[in-house]
């Protein structure tokens, strides 16, 4: 069967068609991934892994860290979620993502053994989108016999399907209000969903953050017997800056951290890697030097964060911010742009109705001359009218457009009293930043 089928079928199985659908509303359980997984030769179990939960900062954390452990020459697998343009992207063997040869193959293997389970009477109903994916992905690391995983958890901790591994380290970034409908109303509950990624006299790398998530992480870390490590001692120096290198003391030597991941908020997500990347190397054998650390946090490539992209004069800044504190994070690091002189005069922006829209709008919206509302494709989206009143209410003049490629071209329009020089920002939903990604990097004549 070919990769376009594997897609198609993929496709077709995304959590809001079955809402669609009208289905019953998937429960979240280990037990499917646990089934699956054993008829498939329990292929997580032939390599150690490495699990990075958290609201914000997971992925940045996680793509840090692969980047480390490929540059120290360990043959490294990277799982992350959700992907921008194509799902291949959440497989990577040292920095590499699947190709589609390969991904369609392990598509029907593990579609297959699902359906046969299912046959059987030993699964209810066929796993989820999420739960093939990271089927998938273990098969694909297992096969390609990596000496370690860094796996990025989908949503929460204890019940996500990534969480069927047994980690050497778990790491957790910030934790902030999210997925509330699934998780819980307070940075208690999550908290708790969080840390069930855990393990009894396990390692926890984590910074200091909300004091709820502290307590939280502290009484369920020592009821588990668990040794906690700080990343503190690599995060920048006081009076280090905002931007530019730094230098941390990390392995006995200073590593000089250049990352090319924007924004203040990242050097939490660097140090929480770097903390990483030293526990592995003190307490489980792997050899890391520190002029790996410095290389791989330099070759690190994490899109659509904050990332900048030319095209015929326009500076476009892509930012998956999906949620208040993504939000928070995207204004902070536009005061970059600020500081050259440069106003962020256009904000393409699309959501999921499940998002505070209104407290997203307020973060936002006031920042720019304009606000382009885009449409995008999931059930899922806000509507564009409760976007446009979002909007109203911040004073910030909006308009709808009827397709992403349209916003890009509205944007493109000279903006009544904001001189030249401006940029556009396209943020909101990594389904609207995925599309227009694409289509301005095909402008640039870059395949995506």
């Amino acid at each position: 069967m070919s990769y376009a089928a594997a897609v198609d079928q993929l496709n077709a199985m995304v959590p809001e068609l079955y809402e669609r659908s009208g289905q019953p509303r998937r429960k979240f359980s280990l037990d499917e991934i646990r089934i699956l997984l054993s008829a498939l030769g329990d292929p997580h179990r032939r390599f150690p892994s490495v699990l990075i939960a958290g609201t914000n900062g997971k992925g940045s954390t996680a793509a840090t860290l692969a980047s480390i452990l490929t540059a120290s020459r360990i043959r490294t697998g990277l799982y992350t979620s959700p992907h921008l343009a194509r799902p291949n992207e959440r497989m990577r063997l040292n920095r590499v993502e699947i190709a589609d040869d390969a991904f369609a193959d392990l598509y029907f293997r593990v579609h297959d053994a699902a359906q046969q389970l299912v046959l059987d009477g030993r699964l209810s109903q066929l796993p989820s989108y999420f739960e093939i994916l990271t089927a998938q992905a273990l098969l694909y690391f297992a096969q390609a016999r990596v000496d370690i995983a860094v796996l990025e958890v989908g949503m929460g901790g204890r019940l996500d399907a990534t969480n069927i591994v047994d980690p050497l380290i778990s790491v957790i970034t910030d934790i902030s209000l999210d997925h509330t409908e699934w998780l819980g109303s307070t940075i208690t509950a999550i908290t708790h969903e969080k840390a069930g990624i855990l393990r009894r006299k396990g390692t926890l790398i984590t910074l200091p953050q909300h004091p709820e998530a502290n307590q939280v992480l502290g009484e369920v870390a020592a009821r588990l017997a668990v040794r906690g490590v700080s990343a503190v001692p690599y995060m920048p120096p006081l009076g280090a800056g905002t931007v530019g290198p730094y230098c941390v003391n990390a392995l006995s030597a200073a590593i000089r951290v250049d990352s090319p991941l924007s924004g203040a908020h990242q050097h939490r997500n660097v140090a929480l890697a770097i903390a990483a990347a030293v526990e592995l190397a003190a307490n489980h054998g792997f050899t890391i030097r520190p002029a790996a650390i410095a290389e791989g946090i330099r070759k690190t490539s994490w899109p659509a964060r904050l990332e900048r992209i030319q095209t015929d004069g326009v500076e476009w800044i892509l930012d998956v911010a999906h949620n208040p504190a993504g939000a928070w994070a995207l204004r902070a690091g536009l005061n970059a742009v600020l500081a050259e002189g440069r106003k962020p005069r256009t904000l393409i922006f699309s959501c999921l109705r499940d998002k505070p829209v209104a407290e997203m709008a307020q973060i936002l919206f006031p920042l720019f001359e304009q606000v382009i509302i885009a449409p995008i494709h999931t059930s899922r989206a806000a509507a564009q009218d409760d976007l446009l009143a979002a909007a109203a209410a911040t004073g910030t003049p909006a308009v709808a457009a009827q397709s992403v490629s349209e916003a890009l071209q509205l944007a493109r329009r000279p903006v009544a009293g904001c001189a030249d020089g401006g940029v556009i920002v396209v943020s909101g939903s990594v389904y609207l930043v995925g599309e227009a990604r694409t289509l301005l990097l095909a402008e640039c004549g870059v395949e995506s």
